[in-house]
């Protein structure tokens, strides 16, 4: 579960009703709390444009449907003062994507802070019940050390991903696909990410022990060691 995340998502919707509250110590003729809570639920829905932002999309409000929507059902009902009275929580509605918006753009800032995508640490944290599979048939038998891993955890150095050569590398030292081998043929179970993070990694161990490469959904991370993670069994 990504905590940060939630956490901001409830200060923004902290800053929303706080300033609801103050629109209705204000007002004369109070309206009616269950209508304005929908009010500023219908004032939220916009037209936006998707832009990309530090591997994610962020949504930027454009046009206030939601408003819309509100003014024209309260127009034909000729209700004058009841739209005087919610006009400004639909607003409030509306602006509140920008609320949000400003959640976006600093959540993954403070998240990465927090979690730097280049520490091995923020990937595996707890490796006790880490155990490694054989995803390859040029796989060699052998386990994780978690010794090794654990005494390393804090010198990996990330290096570049370089996915289209590793392909090719396989491709010609093999002839052909299907007798090419796996450059990581094992994957590593049990084990978990920093908590907090939200992060729920694919791991994968290189066929000499010593590179791993974390696949999160969004991107991929590569790390190496100096000495070999992997074992012959006892």
């Amino acid at each position: 579960m990504d905590i940060l995340g939630a956490f901001l998502n409830l200060l923004a919707w902290s800053a929303i009703l706080i300033l609801a509250r103050r629109i209705y110590s204000k007002q004369d003729v109070k309206p009616i709390i269950w209508k304005l809570v929908v009010v500023i639920f219908v004032g939220l829905f916009s037209f936006s444009i998707n832009l990309p932002y530090m591997d994610q999309q962020i949504k930027l409000a454009i046009l206030p449907l939601g408003v819309w929507i509100l003014y024209g059902i309260y127009s034909r009902k000729n209700e004058g003062i009841s739209w005087d009275q919610y006009r400004k929580y639909a607003w409030l509605g509306f602006f509140a994507n920008f609320i949000f918006l400003a959640v976006s753009l600093i959540s993954p800032l403070i998240h990465s802070a927090i979690f730097p995508a280049n520490e091995m640490s923020t990937y595996l944290s707890d490796i006790n019940k880490g155990k490694i599979i054989q995803t390859h048939p040029s796989a060699d038998s052998k386990i994780l050390d978690k010794d090794s891993l654990r005494i390393q955890m804090d010198r990996f150095k990330e290096e570049p991903v370089y996915s289209e050569k590793w392909y090719y590398e396989a491709f010609e030292s093999a002839g052909e696909l299907s007798k090419a081998e796996e450059r990581f043929p094992y994957q590593l179970t049990g084990t978990e990410a920093k908590w907090g993070s939200g992060i729920d990694p694919m791991i994968f161990i290189e066929q000499d022990g010593k590179g791993i490469l974390v696949s999160t959904g969004q991107k991929q991370v590569y790390f190496r060691a100096e000495k070999s993670l992997l074992k012959k069994e006892d």
